[in-house]
């Protein structure tokens, strides 16, 4: 849950930032395949493993998606005015 949740805030951190998004997504994933491996092979007193790899590319495909489903949605409100600001005429 730690590797899924780091990893996704970094992908929200770096999409607030206005990193474009794929080579966000592609530099992330980069990351996490070596950190992995460089805790498998430095003398650390830590292991890499492919689940923890597989959580960390999880987080970011997770908080992308839900990143671009909320603008979406929210694009699509702004665009409609389905907004609702209440009856102010008070009828």
């Amino acid at each position: 849950m730690i590797h899924f949740s780091l990893f996704a805030l970094l992908a929200v951190t770096g999409l607030l930032a206005r990193f474009p998004p794929r080579p966000l997504v592609f530099g992330l994933i980069g990351w996490a395949g070596l950190s992995e491996w460089l805790q498998a092979v430095l003398p650390i007193g830590r292991t890499g493993g492919v689940p923890d790899a597989v959580a960390d590319l999880l987080g970011v495909a997770a908080a992308v998606t839900l990143w671009f489903w909320v603008r979406r949605l929210r694009s699509s409100r702004r665009r409609s005015g389905s907004v609702d600001r209440g009856n102010v005429s008070g009828e």
